[in-house]
């Protein structure tokens, strides 16, 4: 039987977008595969990590010392799996040449964020070494291909593009520390980084009536004292709540019950925050940019700039034909196209064609 392994080595960054799109495809490709004998998969994770896949999933611990430099477990490997373009790809061609390598390309972030073109160019470069080494690539958006086919040489290789499927929150819940917002607010999820851009968003705050609730690893000090800075300068402090990392119960809680959901990203390779709360059906105000129209889809409103009148403008316009037209149920159907299900069996029909 065929043994694929797939790397999950960034399931070490919990709460993280690549730590459930490691999850959710390993727990779909290996539900698949239990009804079919073409293959088996396993995991590559770290020790933590140890049970994700359930007690009879067959992971490989993440170890230093004589298992990872002889990788005993390559033995009768057949594919190996490259989740991430700023990764890594373990299996020396030269002492392993058998194994066909797919390579998971998510962003070319860096060529959209304003970084220096020092750092723009390491990273790309770093990505060109793993495409190199792989016999086919995948990319989560059109988007994405595009992006790569403009900046990277593929050289003939295969370039699939499947979309990420929709990560399923928890039973909303609240814990007894949890913020809960006393007016109706508005929700975003992400990273506190300069490329998710929420700053832009404070101006809908001199609404009085709302809150505002941005919830995700406050990932650049500098930036997120910035943030608080500019709403102590507007007044609108006490209506912004940056909660750090939280649950799955309180992210469902959030999405169920926010007045509306806002991503304003500066640069997004798919956009898993916006498909997670379509499930919900609350009126979605995301950026223009990007991936992000190609996940949006018509039941979505975008910012086209970031003034902050334009912010405004798209604010109350969106949310009033949102309400005449009875956007809801038309968006939890686009929802609907990002089901991880489906999504596992196109890569499974991928592997294949690598056996």
């Amino acid at each position: 039987m065929k043994k694929i392994i797939l790397d999950c080595d960034l399931m070490k960054h919990r709460n993280s977008g690549l730590y459930y799109y490691c999850l959710n495809l390993g727990h779909y490709t290996q539900q698949l595969l239990e009804n079919d004998n073409s293959a088996n998969i396993s995991f590559y994770v770290p020790s933590a990590e140890k049970t994700s896949f359930g007690k009879t999933g067959n992971h490989i611990i993440e170890k230093r010392g004589w298992q990872n430099f002889f990788k005993p477990f390559l033995r009768n490997c057949v594919i190996w799996h490259s989740p991430f373009q700023s990764g890594r790809i373990l299996p020396d061609k030269k002492k392993h040449p058998h194994i066909r390598v797919l390579l998971t390309i998510h962003d070319l972030n860096q060529l959209h964020e304003g970084k220096p073109v020092e750092e723009q160019q390491k990273s790309l470069a770093h990505t060109q070494s793993l495409i190199d080494r792989a016999d086919a690539i995948v990319c989560i958006s059109d988007f994405c291909r595009q992006d790569v086919l403009k900046n990277c040489e593929v050289n003939n290789k295969p370039l699939y593009v499947i979309h990420n499927g929709i990560h399923k929150v928890e039973q909303p819940r609240l814990t007894a520390t949890s913020i809960r917002p006393s007016r109706p607010f508005l929700f975003g999820m992400g990273y506190v980084n300069r490329k998710k851009n929420y700053h832009v968003l404070l101006p809908l705050l001199k609404d009085e009536s709302l809150e505002m609730v941005i919830a995700g690893r406050l990932d650049e000090p500098d930036y997120v004292t910035a943030i608080k800075k500019q709403a102590e300068e507007m007044g609108v402090a006490d209506r912004l709540h940056l909660t750090g990392p939280v649950s799955d119960g309180e992210k469902g809680w959030y999405l169920q019950n926010c007045l509306a959901f806002v991503h304003p990203s500066l640069a997004e390779g798919f956009g898993a925050p916006v498909v997670e709360a379509m499930q919900f059906g609350k009126p979605l105000f995301i950026s223009s940019l990007t991936s992000l129209p190609e996940i949006g889809g018509d039941v979505s409103f975008y910012f086209r700039n970031f003034d902050a009148a334009h912010l405004q403008e798209v604010f109350s316009s969106g949310m009033q034909r949102y309400k005449e037209a009875e956007m809801s149920t038309a968006i939890k159907a686009r929802a609907l196209q990002f089901d991880w299900n489906e999504k596992a069996k196109q890569y499974l029909e991928v592997y294949k064609t690598l056996f």
